[in-house]
């Protein structure tokens, strides 16, 4: 088992920024690969940004190419999200998750475990 828990959300302006932190604990010993999801009222939760299986490799939803960024440290077995330019559409629960096998990296299917998730709201 892996527990994650996210910090860092919050209220800001558009085009402010946030930084997520998200900490991994439990069996952290064996491999795993985390991303980011967000889910806004209504709609689906979706893909934000995560790594590849092997690490090496970093993917970003469209919407937040150039504007997100998402890195690691492995000696914390943290997570972040660093997230610049903020617009209101970014306004949704940002969750962390993890899995310990290969898969689809933008399905939320393809991961094992999952952070309560934390707020970011954006105002106009």
């Amino acid at each position: 088992q892996v527990q994650l828990v996210e910090s860092g959300g919050g209220l800001v302006q558009a085009g402010g920024s946030l930084r997520l932190s998200c900490a991994a604990s439990g069996r952290t010993d064996s491999t795993y690969v985390m991303a980011w999801f967000r889910q806004a009222p209504g709609k689906e939760r979706e893909f934000v940004a995560g790594f590849s299986w092997g690490g090496s490799s970093t993917y970003y939803t469209d919407s937040v190419k150039g504007r997100f960024t998402i890195s690691r440290d492995n000696a914390k077995n943290t997570v972040y999200l660093q997230m610049n330019s903020l617009k209101p559409e970014d306004t949704a629960v940002y969750y962390c998750t993890a899995r310990q096998r290969s898969g689809s990296y933008y399905t939320a299917g393809s991961y094992d475990y999952w952070g309560q998730g934390t707020q970011v709201t954006v105002s106009s």
